[in-house]
């Protein structure tokens, strides 16, 4: 009976949150900011649609998976639908086209590798830090 007991126990305990080493990207001037520190360290950026079912499934399991810490790479988190200009800026700067989810990894000035959707989570992100 274990494991009915976990399924509908109805516990009010809370689940411990995992909290990723964000860093808000909110200016196009961080975009400059960011080239420059991935000469001496990855930067990743997650752009993120708020109102998006697919793209909150995508950035929940990336959490659940994410293992780095902030001395491994700097991690910055994109909310596209509010700060629309940064999104399309880091399309022209990085040289990709936009989608949403979307994950790129920077590394000395340019974009080394980037995926959207489901194949986020399949990046391995410890090869690159």
């Amino acid at each position: 009976m274990g494991i009915f007991n976990k399924l509908f126990s109805g516990s009010t305990e809370p689940k411990e949150e995992k909290v990723l080493p964000w860093l808000q990207l909110t200016s196009i001037s961080q975009l400059d900011e960011i080239e420059e520190k991935s000469k001496t360290k990855t930067q990743v950026i997650f752009k993120h649609s708020t109102r998006c079912g697919i793209s909150r499934m995508v950035m929940n399991q990336f959490i659940a998976s994410y293992s780095l810490t902030s001395e491994d790479i700097d991690l910055y988190y994109l909310d596209l639908l509010n700060y629309r200009e940064v999104s399309n800026e880091v399309g022209y700067k990085f040289q990709v086209i936009h989608e949403s989810p979307q994950l790129l990894v920077i590394r000395n000035g340019v974009t080394v590798a980037h995926s959207s959707h489901g194949a986020i989570n399949e990046v391995d992100l410890a090869r690159f830090s």
